[in-house]
């Protein structure tokens, strides 16, 4: 569905290009451009439909899911009373909402954006609600979904994602023998200083891999970006933060890093919204680090038995959502008015005078009373 990889297709002539061709481009990201800064989030890019108005509001991080499902045209638990995003068209939705996480990293320029907030209450939040949305309203269309964080091997599809995405590397040993295959962006990137030895390294590097894999197999299924369901895809980078652990955030394998991901993100917003006719909405949000540790589990791609709750290990159910409390109340008040006119009109049979005969038993009867 979208293109995020060093070499850019040329859709209207199959030509190919460098995403980053010289360390000139890569220099020329470190100037002071607008961007994200610090905890953030920013929206790269956006239909006209989307309307988010530029200003300094801040987000809390717990909300990005209710923004993502709002983008969406879904509806939240809770109004989001938040300035930045108003109000759209009701019959209109975008077809696809990406969101990158970016982890450790203090800033990154990027050159154009839509606008940009300050993220406060950094605290880890996943779009499990909102993909189990999609996946409900949409369940016949069977939408791609995909979540991925590639550092933790953490992978989860749904949809037409399992089919688009079979042949993607998912372990880290998978990503890094991909490395050295065909197709590896490593000819295409200018690493100075980073090494192809090194473990903090390699493990960004990965995480660039996949991001090309990814892209590489959506070309061959661009038909989906035409459909009339809507994707959903969640990404999560923590190589920066490995860099700034090991080298620091002054080291030049961190800044060379910083400048090849900002270059990336730009052109994969572009790409992305391009992809799917100027109908996607690509977010960026960059933490330093995250209050609170993030733990999930992670389902097999290949799982065939579905529990009602994967994360209890009593298969109990999930807990009532908002629409409860509507459903109960139709079905309550339903069946106590089919009880009650069960007995009225058990009642009134019951009670009826057979010799007081209507108009109907008087007329078909006559010829017999006569007699």
């Amino acid at each position: 569905m979208f293109r995020w990889y060093l070499t850019n297709i040329n859709e209207s002539t199959g030509s190919t290009g460098n995403w980053i061709s010289d360390d000139s481009n890569v220099s020329l990201l470190s100037s002071p451009f607008e961007g994200v800064h610090g905890d953030s989030l920013t929206v790269l890019q956006a239909p006209e439909f989307v309307s988010f108005q530029k200003g300094d509001w801040p987000i809390s991080g717990e909300k990005i899911p209710d923004l993502v499902a709002l983008t969406m045209g879904f509806s939240v638990q809770e109004d989001l009373s938040w300035p930045g995003l108003q109000a759209g068209p009701l019959f209109q939705r975008p077809r696809a909402n990406v969101l990158v996480v970016v982890r450790g990293v203090d800033s990154l320029a990027l050159p154009q954006s839509v606008a940009s907030y300050p993220l406060e209450n950094p605290v880890p939040f996943t779009l499990d609600s909102v993909a189990e949305t999609v996946h409900s309203l949409f369940a016949e269309d069977t939408p791609i979904v995909l979540q991925l964080a590639p550092s933790e091997e953490r992978l989860y599809m749904l949809g037409k994602a399992n089919a688009v995405f079979e042949d993607l590397p998912v372990t880290l040993q998978q990503i890094r023998a991909r490395l050295s295959q065909d197709g590896s962006v490593l000819p295409s990137l200018p690493l100075n200083s980073l090494s192809r030895n090194a473990e903090a390294d390699l493990l960004f590097l990965s995480e660039v891999q996949v991001l090309h894999d990814i892209t590489a197999l959506l070309q061959r299924h661009r038909h989906l970006a035409k459909d009339h369901s809507p994707d959903l895809y969640s990404l999560e980078l923590s190589g920066l933060e490995e860099l700034s652990r090991l080298y620091g955030q002054d080291s030049p394998q961190y800044r060379d890093a910083t400048a090849i991901l900002a270059s990336v993100l730009q052109k994969f917003g572009e790409e992305l919204y391009n992809l799917y006719g100027s109908s996607a909405v690509v977010e960026v949000v960059t933490v330093k680090t995250f209050e609170a540790p993030l733990t999930r589990k992670s389902r097999s791609i290949l799982q065939s038995v579905q529990i009602s709750n994967p994360g209890s290990p009593y298969n109990l159910a999930y807990q009532y959502n908002f629409n409860y409390a509507v459903v109960f109340n139709i079905v309550l008040w339903l069946m106590i008015g089919l009880a009650l006119a069960i007995i009225a009109i058990s009642y009134n049979l019951w009670n009826m005078d057979p010799g007081y005969d209507s108009i109907i038993y008087r007329m078909t009867n006559q010829k017999i009373r006569m007699d």
